[in-house]
């Protein structure tokens, strides 16, 4: 029994167990952590609780690994990170799950309130350093406040707008002791969205607007996003797309909310799609760089429908909109009527992507299957999706050969394609992957795939935590793309300058044997025709494994996204 007595046991508990209390009451299941003084009483109360404890080797792996757990089961990851340098180590994390609207939940350790400003060990308020990057930030204000506070916390990070919280406390406070219940959850000044419940039921009359945009487009398409996903309204999407005959884009971690083999699916077309429509209906994305801030080739009417009213878009000029549970609003949209007008037009726009779409998936096999000495990047997705699973989950983190796998990796099913999102941060890899296998096992399915795609710039933030992968058996594949450069960087100031500086790195750098020294399985591979056996090699050994794969440095990912 740990010191502080389980956290449903009546009479006075310490603070570690209070907040226990308050993440086994929304069903935590685990906690990512890295070990700190600040925070020993809230281990303490995780024990009790039967919550696991999963220690990283990077606090920022901690932040990505509990984001990544609420990717892959759709509810509120938690990370405990200490005082001082393990909160701001988290920052990138934090920031991270604002960008993609994650559900995670940050506690952090905190010097001592009695001896605040005297100078204690890692003094400082981090409230004001997450503020901006959070929908909630506080501090517990007493031991009593603990429990309300890191529930406040959790609720607030699950409600749309979905995102991360932030609550430290004070490590006196943590070692205090008080009754459940004792407390109260103070407001904070970095709290958005308002009241949870405010714009869940969608205004019907926008609904009947955006019903009758659909039925009287002659090219319309749905891009789906991340919010599809986190409303888990992929049914309705699916209803939606049948009911209205309309091909569905998806991106980030909307992909597979609609699965690929669907025939209203499509991904190569998405530029002749996005070119040539005249309706685009962004349904839980925003209209940001990656959407062309909205503006698309043709002109196209552009309608929004999003989980929150905050989430819709003030810099597009809107045909329609509308706000509130997706699938409600899905829901709402086909109840409206939205049989196409011209079904016969309809019917030739989709006959249209289909002959574009497959005439792309043809044309790609040629690079899929390429022989090229050195390798070109390509041939390492046509190996993996040979050996891919439906159900697999493929983690990217890089960037050109993170690229690849959006333009080239097939998703099945929901939540089974994790990318940085759109704050593009590195070093998300390991972390998400390892969630993304705890999760699998936690779900009684062990035996499913997370491939990890790895550029060899983002190695370089944390593959020292392929030995958390190891301590923790988690045996996640792992591939990297080494060209020895940072592609994303040096191509593009090489078209501009006609030069590049700090864009090289070491060519041939052995990740494999970095992973293998740390009890993981690794090999290099520097032929083509090797790659497909080394990710079979690398699947069998049931440890954490790295497949090294040395690819073509002046190969250039043909991008068109822009910085500005």
């Amino acid at each position: 029994m740990a010191s502080g007595g389980h956290p449903q046991t009546p009479g006075l508990l310490h603070g570690g167990n209070l907040a226990a209390a308050a993440l086994q009451d929304a069903g935590v299941e685990v906690v990512f952590t890295l070990s700190g003084g600040h925070i020993f009483p809230l281990y303490d109360g995780c024990v009790a609780a039967g919550i696991r404890l999963v220690d990283t080797r990077h606090e920022q792996t901690a932040g990505f690994a509990a984001e990544g757990w609420a990717k892959v089961t759709r509810r509120p990851g938690v990370a405990a990170l200490t005082a001082g340098p393990g909160v701001t180590n988290g920052v990138s994390a934090i920031t991270s799950a604002f960008f993609c609207g994650s559900p995670l939940v940050v506690i952090g350790g905190r010097a001592p309130a009695a001896r605040w400003g005297s100078g204690s060990l890692q003094e400082v308020d981090h409230v004001p350093i997450v503020a901006e990057v959070t929908k909630r930030a506080t501090t517990a204000a007493t031991t009593g406040d603990i429990e309300a506070e890191v529930a406040a916390a959790l609720a607030a990070a699950a409600a749309a707008p979905r995102g991360p919280c932030f609550v430290d406390i004070p490590v006196d406070q943590f070692f205090d002791k008080a009754a459940r219940g004792a407390g109260s959850a103070a407001g904070s000044a970095g709290a958005v969205g308002g009241d949870a419940a405010a714009g869940r039921s969608p205004d019907p009359d926008a609904l009947r607007r955006v019903a009758k945009l659909l039925a009287d487009a002659e090219r319309p398409v749905i891009m789906a996003g991340a919010g599809v996903y986190w409303e888990r309204a992929e049914s309705g999407l699916r209803e939606l797309a049948e009911a209205a005959a309309v091909p569905v884009l998806m991106n980030g971690l909307g992909r597979g909310t609609l699965p690929a083999l669907h025939p209203l699916a499509f991904s190569r077309a998405r530029s002749t799609a996005l070119r040539d429509a005249d309706l685009v209906v962004a349904a839980g994305v925003p209209l940001d760089f990656r959407l062309g801030f909205g503006q698309f080739g043709g002109g196209a009417r552009v309608v929004h429908l999003v989980e929150h009213p905050s989430l819709i878009a003030s810099h597009v000029e809107l045909a329609g909109a509308a706000a509130g549970d997706l699938s409600a609003v899905f829901a709402g949209i086909i109840a409206a009527g939205v049989e196409p007008v011209d079904g016969g037009g309809r019917k030739e726009w989709v006959a249209r992507l289909t002959t574009d779409e497959s005439a792309r998936r043809e044309k790609e096999q040629e690079t899929l299957r390429s022989t090229a000495d050195p390798i070109h990047p390509a041939r390492i997705y046509g190996e993996l999706r040979d050996r891919m699973e439906p159900d697999a989950v493929v983690v990217v983190d890089g960037g050109d050969f993170g690229s690849y796998a959006g333009k080239f990796v097939d998703s099945e099913t929901p939540g089974s394609f994790l990318d940085p999102g759109p704050y593009g941060c590195l070093g998300t890899g390991p972390g998400y992957s390892l969630a993304a296998r705890l999760a699998a096992q936690a779900e009684g399915r062990p035996d499913r795939q997370v491939f990890l795609m790895l550029g060899d710039g983002a190695a370089g933030f944390s593959l020292m935590d392929f030995d958390t992968l190891v301590r923790h058996e988690a045996p996640v594949v792992a591939i990297v793309g080494n060209n020895g450069i940072w592609g994303l960087e040096k191509h593009p100031m090489r078209a501009l300058y006609g030069y590049d500086v700090v864009a090289e790195l070491r060519p041939g750098t052995r990740y494999d044997q970095v992973v293998a020294a740390l009890g993981g399985h690794g090999e290099l591979v520097t032929d083509p025709a090797e790659i497909g056996p080394a990710i079979d090699r690398a699947l069998a050994s049931s440890v954490p494994a790295l497949v090294n794969v040395l690819t073509d440095p002046a190969d250039v990912y043909p991008r068109s996204s822009a910085l500005m």
